[in-house]
């Protein structure tokens, strides 16, 4: 059996319906259990579980916006190879998505209000990354990554000790992010010049300072 070829039509198709799955659905991921599962939490205060609530609402922003970003970039890659790559990368990160929505119901926690807005500018962001050709679209895909285990790293940082589930989940992550970050360095991305990096920085932290709040 051969793989069906998709017109530019029917990836439009299937980007609205991921839109509205990712927004306001249910997405299954690879259906990969969470790393939570069956782990108690410590003894948290009112302060620490609002403090980790928020943390993983902000967590589970990066990964609406991830899926936006490889959503896009897988359709407007030029290649199938790289079109699959972006949808698997995708499919994995919705694993993420559904474990930091768990979290975040677990720890009394809301989602952020502005996720529509999330999605359709990282949307945006990705079909562009995705047009300027194959090798920068991975390079985004890499710096992305990068930046996001730089974001992971500090949660571990400020999630109280006592919220071994929360922990968990960004644990796995974090070792998610640095594998999709090698992969695309391995299929050929090019390195993003510095000032490229930095306006991603710079998005980056406007996006995650609102949503720990909103």
């Amino acid at each position: 059996m051969t793989d069906r070829t998709y017109s530019p039509i029917d990836r439009l198709i299937g980007a609205a319906d991921d839109a509205l799955t990712t927004l306001f659905g249910s997405p299954g991921g690879t259906g990969r259990p969470s790393p939570a599962n069956g782990m108690a939490d410590g003894e948290m205060t009112a302060a620490e579980r609002q403090t980790a609530a928020r943390l993983m609402r902000v967590n589970h922003v990066g990964e609406i916006c991830a899926q936006a970003l490889y959503q896009s970039q897988a359709i407007t890659a030029r290649s199938e190879d790289l079109r699959r790559t972006m949808a698997q990368t995708a499919l994995e990160e919705a694993d993420h998505l559904r474990w930091c929505e768990q979290r975040i119901d677990a720890l009394g926690g809301r989602k952020s209000l502005l996720n529509p807005l999330w999605y359709g500018g990282s949307f945006a962001i990705g079909a562009l990354a995705g047009l300027t050709g194959d090798r920068l679209n991975l390079g985004f895909l890499e710096e992305t990554e990068r930046q996001v285990e730089g974001h992971l790293n500090s949660h571990l940082s400020r999630l109280p000790e006592a919220d071994r589930a929360s922990r968990a989940v960004v644990d796995q992550m974090k070792i998610d992010e640095t594998s999709h970050a090698q992969k695309a360095r391995n299929a050929g991305a090019t390195e993003l010049p510095d000032l490229v990096k930095q306006l991603m920085g710079t998005v980056s932290r406007i996006m995650t300072g609102t949503a720990h709040w909103v």
